[in-house]
C-alpha cells in the first residue's frame, strides 16, 4: 500500500526524497527542489494562519473587518494544495492501495507499476496544460473584492508544473526496458481509443464509459487515490469536443477555492503541535495512571485518548499516530497483543470519526450544503454510543496490568496534571468557538493553532525554531495530500453531472424509498458509503455520494444532519474494516503490526460499531438531540 504524509508516525525523514536519484546530479537537484518547495510550503501555510488569526482579532476585538483577509486566505490556499501535492508525489506518498493490483499475475507487477508512473505523468501534464489556457483565459477577470483572478491560477499552473516534474522523473526511474514498455503500452491504448472513436464514431466508447473505465484501471494499477480520480475526469473531458481544456483545470482548483477547506490543515497543524510539545503523551500517561490497574485499562485509555485527540487535531490517521505511538510501547512493554491493541484503535478512530472538528464532518457540510456546526453537534452523542459500546467490550475481554510496567520514566504528578489541563482547555477553546458561532470552524482552528504553539511552547518548552518550521512542513504536505483529493473529486462530481447522474440516481433511491421505506434507504446509503470508504477513501467516497444522496434524504423527509452523521459513520467504518480498508493498513503500519494478525480480534469491535450504526439509523434522536438543545 502506498501512503499518504498523514499516516506518517514520525517525522518524514529529509534523506528520502526521489532516493533512486541520489547517486546524480538530476537526483541531488531534483532533492533539493522537493526541499525547498517543502519549506515554501510551510511558509505559505503559516502566512495563512497568521492572516486568518489576525483578521478574527481586528473583526471581534477591534471591530475593523479586514475585507481582503478571506481572500487572500483562500489563494494562499491555492498555493498550499497544488505545492504540497507536488512534494507529496516527489516523495511517492499520496494515498492508494495495491490490493486489486496484487491480485493479478506476479511477473506484470513492473509493468503496471510503471504504467500507474505514465498515468500520473499524463494527468500532470494534461493538468499543466490546461491551467495555462485558464490562465490567459483569466487575465481580463477580477475577483469580487477586484484582485486579479490570475492570483488564483498561477498557483494551479506552477503547481502542476512541478508534479509533471516529478511524475516524469518517477516514470523513467524504473528498469530501461519497463519504462519503456510501459510508455509505449499506454500510447497505443490511447491511441487506440482515440482512434476507435474517430474512425467508428457510430460505435464510439461514450464519455461515462471512458470515466468509469479510467476510474476502474487506474484503481486496480495502484494509482494513487487523487489521480485516479483526475485521471478518470481527464478522459472524461478529452472524450468530449464541446468541452474546453481548460474547464479541467477550472473544476480541479475550484475544489479547493473555499474559505472554510482551510480549517483542514489548521486543525491538522494544532494536533501536531499538540503532540509535539507533550501535551498528548502527558494525557495518555496520566490515563495509564488512571485507568491502568482497571481491568481492561488500556483498551479504555486508548478509546478516551482517542476521542480526545480527535477533538483536536481532525485527522483520524494523524489521531491514530498520536495514541498509538504512545500507547503500543506501553501494550508491549505490558506484554499484551499488539494486534488486539491496533484493532482496538482503528475502531476507536471509526469512533471518533463524528467529534468534531473531523475533518470529514467537515467535507461532508461543505459538499452537501449542511450547516459544519450542526454536524458537529450531532456527531457527539454517537461518538458517545459508540466510545461506551467499545468501552464495555474493552472491559470485557480485557486484563489488568500494571502501570509501572508501561512506563520507562514516570512523569512527576504537577507537571502531569498542568500538561493535562492545557490540553483541555485547548479542547474546551474548540468546543466553545463551535458551538456558540461566533467564529467560524476556520476561525477556531487559527486560534487553535496559536493556542498551541504559544501557551503550549511557553508551558512546556519542547518546541524550538527547527521543529516548528518541520511541522509547519509536515502540515502542508498533509494538507496538500488530502484536499488534492478534494480538488481532484471536484473534477468527477462535475463530469457526473453533466451525465445527469445525481437525476438517475434520485429517481432510483427514491423508488427504492417508496417501495421499502426511508430507513431503509438510509441503510442502503449507509451500505454504499462503506464500500467505497473502503474501495476509496474517505474524501472522495464522501465529496462524490453526499452531494447525490443528501438531497433525496431530505426529499424523504429524513434529518440532513442525523443523515450527514450517518454517512460519515458509515464510511468511517468502510475505511478501517479489512479487508481493503485504507485505514487498516495504515494502523498496521503505524503500530507495526501485520494485518492478518489485527484482522481477527478486531472483527468484535467492528461488530460492536456496525450494531450501534443500525441504532443510531433506527432512532435518530441520538443524532438530534443535541442540536436540537442548541436550536440548530
Amino acid at each position: 500500500m502506498n501512503h499518504s504524509a498523514s499516516i506518517a508516525n514520525s517525522e518524514t525523514t529529509r534523506t528520502d526524497v526521489l532516493g533512486f536519484h541520489q547517486d546524480n546530479e538530476a537526483g541531488r537537484w531534483l532533492a533539493w527542489l522537493t526541499r525547498s518547495l517543502e519549506y515554501m510550503s510551510g511558509a505559505v501555510l503559516a502566512l495563512d494562519v497568521l492572516i486568518v488569526f489576525l483578521s478574527v482579532v481586528y473583526r471581534y476585538f477591534l471591530h475593523d473587518p479586514v475585507d481582503w483577509a478571506e481572500e487572500i486566505a483562500r489563494a494562499l490556499m491555492v498555493v498550499l494544495v497544488f505545492f504540497g501535492a507536488a512534494t507529496v508525489l516527489a516523495r511517492s506518498q499520496h494515498v492508494g492501495i495495491d490490493l486489486f493490483r496484487g491480485l493479478l499475475p506476479v511477473r506484470w507487477q513492473p509493468l503496471l507499476i510503471q504504467a500507474g508512473h505514465w498515468i500520473i505523468a499524463g494527468v500532470s501534464a494534461s493538468l499543466l496544460v490546461s491551467s495555462v489556457l485558464l490562465l490567459v483565459d483569466s487575465y481580463d477577470q477580477t475577483t469580487s473584492i477586484g484582485l486579479p483572478q490570475w492570483l488564483y491560477v498561477y498557483p494551479v499552473v506552477f503547481g502542476s508544473a512541478f508534479m509533471t516534474l516529478f511524475a516524469l522523473a518517477n516514470a523513467v526511474s524504473g528498469s530501461r526496458g519497463v519504462v519503456w514498455r510501459a510508455f509505449v503500452t499506454c500510447a497505443v491504448l490511447a491511441a487506440a481509443v482515440t482512434a476507435w472513436n474517430v474512425l467508428v464514431p457510430e460505435h464510439a466508447i461514450s464519455r461515462g464509459a471512458l470515466l468509469a473505465i479510467g476510474f476502474i484501471g487506474a484503481l486496480v494499477l495502484g494509482v494513487p487515490i487523487g489521480f485516479v480520480l483526475a485521471f478518470a475526469a481527464l478522459l472524461y473531458f478529452l472524450a468530449d469536443p464541446s468541452l474546453p481544456m481548460l474547464v479541467y483545470s477550472q473544476q480541479v482548483m475550484a475544489g479547493t477555492d473555499h474559505f472554510v477547506l482551510l480549517a483542514i490543515p489548521f486543525f491538522v497543524l494544532a494536533g501536531l503541535l499538540m503532540e509535539a510539545n507533550g501535551m498528548s503523551s502527558r494525557l495518555i500517561e496520566l490515563l495509564l495512571r488512571v485507568f491502568g490497574r482497571v481491568r481492561g485499562g488500556l483498551g479504555l485509555i486508548t478509546i478516551i485518548a482517542t476521542a480526545f485527540f480527535s477533538g483536536v487535531s481532525g485527522s483520524k490517521l494523524a489521531d491514530v499516530a498520536a495514541v498509538g505511538g504512545i500507547v503500543m510501547p506501553a501494550v508491549r512493554r505490558t506484554r499484551q497483543d499488539p494486534g488486539e491493541a491496533a484493532g482496538l484503535l482503528a475502531c476507536s478512530a471509526v469512533m471518533a470519526e463524528t467529534i468534531p472538528p473531523c475533518i470529514n464532518l467537515i467535507l461532508m457540510g461543505f459538499v452537501a450544503n449542511i450547516s459544519i456546526a450542526g454536524l458537529f453537534m450531532a456527531g457527539l452523542v454517537p461518538a458517545a454510543v459508540m466510545a461506551l459500546s467499545l468501552a464495555v467490550l474493552a472491559v470485557i475481554v480485557g486484563r489488568k496490568i500494571n502501570p509501572d510496567e508501561a512506563f520507562e520514566h514516570r512523569t512527576p504528578l504537577w507537571p502531569l496534571l498542568g500538561g493535562a489541563l492545557v490540553a483541555l482547555i485547548m479542547v474546551g477553546m474548540i468546543g466553545k468557538g463551535v458551538t456558540s458561532g461566533i467564529a467560524t470552524s476556520t476561525e477556531v482552528s487559527a486560534f487553535a493553532v496559536v493556542y498551541a504553539l504559544v501557551v503550549g511552547g511557553l508551558a512546556f518548552r519542547e518546541l524550538n525554531l527547527r521543529s516548528v518550521a518541520r511541522l509547519f512542513v509536515r502540515s502542508a504536505s498533509m494538507a496538500g495530500g488530502i484536499l488534492f483529493i478534494v480538488a481532484a473529486a471536484s473534477s468527477v462530481s462535475f463530469a457526473l453531472t453533466i451525465e445527469q447522474i445525481p437525476q438517475l440516481m434520485s429517481g432510483t433511491m427514491t423508488a427504492f424509498a417508496a417501495q421499502y421505506g426511508s430507513v431503509m434507504f438510509i441503510m442502503l446509503s449507509a451500505l454504499l458509503m462503506m464500500v467505497f470508504g473502503a474501495v476509496l477513501e474517505g474524501a472522495p467516497a464522501l465529496i462524490i455520494f453526499g452531494p447525490l444522496l443528501t438531497p433525496i434524504a431530505q426529499q424523504l423527509g429524513v434529518n440532513p444532519l442525523h443523515f450527514g452523521t450517518v454517512m460519515v459513520i458509515a464510511m468511517g467504518l468502510g475505511l478501517f474494516a479489512p479487508p481493503v480498508g485504507l485505514g487498516l493498513f495504515a494502523t498496521c503500519a503505524i503500530t507495526g503490526t501485520q494485518v492478518k494478525d489485527v484482522a481477527r480480534p478486531m472483527l468484535k469491535y467492528l461488530a460492536v460499531l456496525l450494531v450501534a450504526l443500525v441504532l443510531l439509523i433506527l432512532v435518530p434522536a441520538f443524532s438530534l438531540w443535541l442540536p436540537n438543545r442548541l436550536g440548530m
